[in-house]
């Protein structure tokens, strides 16, 4: 049977890949940060999740190229399709549900759901740069959340950046937090044990969600789970990174054009739509308690760990775990390794530890 880490090696070959549940383009480009460096990128790369971009290099796989508006379709393409393969059960329920006002319904997927049970109940958002990927292709995921957690998942068809800039992802994810908060006895849902949770640009969606549920002060959140999460447009634009970071997977260059497509202006700009940059945000007092996860030459290794420091000054309970040498996806690529394993089991003990921390009622 085909697993996740083959679907990624395979997708190589067409010099692209599927990365937090997004499909981003072309692979291994390589980072347009400015500077140079005597440092070998690939030695900080951690040994047990090298093979795999060692085997890229030597296919010839790693090659410049950038993300347009012109190759964003080829992009999409390759995410139709595209996920692990489905377990027998829990089975998976498709819903339309009433969408943002003014705006179409919303499609989720769900896992899980008990009529008159008072499940917890995890959000999902998947990552593609706000720009591509698919909730369809996390139907495994939340199956595998219902599995381990005994709990209602719920992923989300959010519309995607250009074609539907800021705030529509955002609302699209608020209307679906807001249906399994009001349909919560249909459900079999415990209203006080729901998390949010996303991978990459999905990290970004599920923070960016919870600091609109925070300020609207409607629905209670339990955790977001914020796996190598895309926080600030202004990483690889405004401010720059090391060249050694960030050179694999997730460039950034590939990062300037997600953030650009989403906010409506370019990346890293003086000003921005309020609310659309978790790392902009001033006064993150009283957001949910947050786990936070990134490998240390991921992109976005500095900008979590800087959320990760000001949550904890604005007294939010906060974890976060810098993976040595882990590049974005890393965990994706090379599952097996000890260090994707103890970073899944991390998460998931997060969730654990949240679910179990508040009275069913």
């Amino acid at each position: 049977m085909t697993n996740r880490r083959e679907l990624i090696t395979r997708s190589l070959g067409l010099a692209s890949i599927w990365v937090g549940g997004g499909y981003i383009g072309q692979t291994m480009a390589a980072s347009e940060n400015p500077g140079t460096s005597s440092i070998d990128p690939l030695k900080l790369v951690n040994p047990e999740f090298r093979k795999p971009l060692e085997s890229m290099i030597s296919a010839g796989a790693q090659r410049e190229g950038s993300m347009t508006a012109a190759t964003l379709p080829q992009f999409r393409e390759g995410a139709k399709g595209f996920g692990r393969p489905l377990l027998p059960a829990p089975a998976v329920i498709k819903r339309s549900i009433p969408g943002p006002k003014g705006a179409p319904d919303v499609v989720v997927y769900m896992t899980g759901a008990e009529p008159g049970a008072a499940k917890p109940a995890v959000l999902h958002m998947h990552g593609g740069g706000y720009i591509a990927g698919t909730a369809e292709s996390s139907r495994r995921d939340i199956q595998d959340l219902t599995v381990e957690h005994d709990c209602v998942a719920v992923t989300v068809e959010y519309r995607l950046a250009p074609e539907t800039p800021f705030p529509g992802s955002l609302e699209d994810n608020y209307a679906a937090l807001r249906w399994l908060y009001t349909h919560a006895a249909e459900l079999g849902v415990d209203r006080a044990r729901i998390a949010v949770k996303g991978e990459s640009a999905g990290g970004g969606h599920a923070a960016a969600l919870a600091i609109a549920a925070r300020d609207r002060g409607e629905i209670p959140l339990c955790l977001q789970v914020l796996i190598y999460p895309m926080l600030d447009d202004r990483t690889g634009s405004s401010v720059s990174v090391p060249p050694y970071i960030g050179k694999y997977v997730w460039t950034a260059q590939y990062n300037r054009f997600g953030w650009t497509s989403l906010l409506g202006v370019a990346a890293g700009s003086a000003r921005v739509p309020r609310g659309s940059v978790p790392a902009r945000v001033q006064d993150l007092a009283g957001l949910a308690p947050a786990w936070i996860g990134v490998g240390s030459v991921d992109l976005f290794s500095n900008e979590d760990l800087e959320y990760g420091r000001r949550l904890l000054e604005a007294g939010v309970p906060t974890e976060v775990q810098l993976v040595p040498g882990g590049y974005h996806g890393f965990d994706l690529f090379v599952p097996q390794a000890p260090l994707s394993i103890a970073f899944s089991q991390s998460w998931n003990a997060a969730l654990k530890r949240a679910f179990g921390s508040q009275q069913v009622g």
